[in-house]
């Protein structure tokens, strides 16, 4: 008699088009992450692509706005990473990011010049193209926990 408890499933084989994926959001997202580490930082090479006032605002965000900016960067690094090594943990990170992203779009072109000074159509078409991307990596999870591929 054997005991049924204990019988593992085999995970069905990972597509390679899932791991070309998985290695495109990481380095989407570590863009952001480097983004937000050298604004953070006032690294002054970086800045320097800045006018005075993309630096006046970049640099003057009020604090719970930096920390809704952090969320959203570092849950789609922590959600590609999950990826990477398959868990089911990169669903639900990467819907974290893309609801703090929402939040930090609806605050940057709601209620401030962001719109002006991030280049006007251009911010907004970059916004979007990040916001597409976060659905996409998003979908990509949910489908790999569905296929049983993440766990």
């Amino acid at each position: 008699m054997t005991d049924d408890s204990t019988v593992v499933t085999e995970r069905p084989k990972t597509p390679i088009w899932f791991w070309i994926v998985a290695v495109v959001a990481l380095i989407w997202n570590a863009f952001g992450a480097l983004d937000y580490t050298l604004t953070q930082m006032g690294n002054e090479a970086y800045l320097a692509a800045f006018t005075e006032e993309q630096r006046a605002f970049y640099l003057g965000f009020p604090l719970w706005y930096e920390a809704v900016w952090a969320i959203a960067v570092w849950s789609a690094v922590i959600a590609s990473l999950a990826l990477l090594i398959r868990s089911k943990f990169a669903a639900p990170a990467f819907l974290v990011s893309l609801v703090f992203f929402l939040v930090s779009a609806a605050y940057l072109f709601g209620f401030t010049a962001a719109y002006d000074l991030m280049g006007g159509i251009g911010g907004v078409i970059f916004s979007v193209v990040i916001l597409l991307s976060l659905i996409a990596f998003w979908r990509v999870s949910v489908w790999g926990v569905n296929a049983g591929i993440l766990r």
